[in-house]
């Protein structure tokens, strides 16, 4: 049972520390030490709380936390998560918003599958639901999906987003952010040769690497050094007993967030120390800024072994994405065949995972394309989530892609489309 003992070695430390944490918080905050002036025990008490809530995020899929959304009407109206397509290795969300008069912009956001949950978009979601209808591609679980459910690899993840986009319709606007940009557009070339009446709106490709070489990385310099066989030695496991997905062979979610804090260290270590500071000076909250961070950044997921190793030898090692020699299902899928959906880039200018340059390959294989179809913009300043999260996003690149979807609206027609543009102004 290789990777196996491994695996339930990681989650016994990870509940051996919850443990302490909950320990040293219930020891310390034990009345009777008030009487002692001293000020280990709310210093203890702190770690505890803070140590504790760490490591019981990391087995927590969190809630998106969208309830309600404001209208033209001022008023509040409330917002339901709704599954729209479920699938053994993830579902079609999405987020629907009642009482109100539908939004002509159709908007599905392809979540990446990199160790996080779809909820890392949970802003992005809830800034342009107030202008736009969402549907969210909801990753599940790798540790929560049974063997029986067979595999689940690079070409799988395109035909599942293939089958979100046919379901939505032509009038749908794609928006993938990081590691999905890709295969989105490997997914959106597919349907353009196949099955053209399919092919969405518009395709914003947001921070991905559709070409590693274009600005080397750590992420990439590491794929470059590791040999194959070196990365499925280290990196898989297989999971254990406690979860439905036993026997499943998955790179852990433990073990990538062991790599994400590794790549920061000096940084988180210095934010759970300002943290236990002021925990222990009486100024911590619930919902401060820290713990929104991290409730989020700690809560990650398995993959599958498949999916991970298929990601790294095929998109980063040989590149079979900015070759144009993406295989799915047998059929060899050509870029270049892309010929009226209108694609915009989005970069950050310090983006240290995906550099500047790496999804700006895209428009070079959209030979299909005029360039009144292509559009691009760098970020100045923003990091990797910046461009999909927070200040960058909402002033400067949200309005950029709700403007890039308007434009492009009337592109290729679509009945219903020009309905529900007609009614709802």
């Amino acid at each position: 049972m290789k990777g196996m003992a491994t695996y339930d070695l990681m989650e016994a430390i990870r509940n051996t520390n919850e443990w302490m944490g909950a320990s040293a918080r219930a020891f310390a905050s034990y009345p009777v030490w008030g009487m002692v002036p001293h000020p280990m025990f709310k210093v203890m008490s702190a770690w505890g709380r803070v140590t504790e809530r760490s490591f019981a995020r990391m087995v927590i899929k969190p809630d998106w936390n969208i309830t309600s959304v404001v209208a033209e009407d001022g008023r509040d109206h409330i917002v339901e998560e709704v599954v729209e397509l479920a699938r053994p290795f993830g579902d079609l969300l999405r987020f629907k918003v009642h009482g109100r008069p539908e939004k002509p912009r159709r908007v599905l956001l392809c979540a990446p599958m990199s160790g996080h949950y779809a909820t890392l978009l949970r802003s992005t979601v809830a800034s342009l639901l107030p202008d736009c209808e969402i549907w969210v591609t909801d990753w599940h679980n790798a540790r929560d999906i049974p063997v029986s459910e067979g595999k689940f690899d690079i070409e799988d993840y395109t035909l599942y987003l293939t089958d979100f986009i046919r379901h939505l319709g032509p009038d749908t606007n794609v928006i993938a952010v990081c590691q999905p940009v890709p295969l989105a557009l490997a997914a959106t070339a597919y349907l353009a040769e196949l099955e053209p009446e399919s092919q969405p709106r518009t395709l914003t490709l947001i921070g991905g690497p559709v070409d590693p070489d274009a600005a080397p990385t750590e992420v990439t310099d590491f794929g470059e050094r590791v040999t194959m066989g070196q990365l499925e030695h280290l990196a898989i496991q297989r999971v254990g007993f406690k979860y439905s997905g036993v026997g499943r062979l998955v790179y852990p979610g433990l073990l990538q967030l062991g790599g994400f804090i590794s790549m920061n260290l000096e940084r988180h270590s210095q934010a759970f120390a300002d943290k236990i500071s002021a925990e222990a000076h009486g100024q911590g909250g619930e919902r401060d800024k820290h713990n929104r961070f991290y409730d989020e950044y700690l809560s990650v997921m398995d993959m599958t072994a498949e999916f991970y190793l298929s990601t790294v030898e095929r998109i980063f090692k040989d590149r079979e994405i900015a070759r144009n020699e993406f295989m799915v299902d047998g059929h060899k899928v050509d870029i270049g065949k892309i010929t009226r959906v209108a694609v915009k880039i989005v970069e950050g200018e310090k983006d240290d995972i995906s550099a500047p340059g790496q999804c700006l390959a895209a428009l070079d294989l959209l030979t299909g394309l005029s360039d009144a179809q292509k559009a691009s913009h760098v970020e100045p300043g923003a990091g990797h989530y910046g461009i999909f999260a927070g200040k960058s996003w909402r002033n400067n690149i949200r309005p950029l892609v709700m403007e890039f979807m308007d434009t492009h609206s009337d592109d290729g027609g679509g009945a219903r489309r020009l309905k529900v543009a007609a009614s709802n102004g």
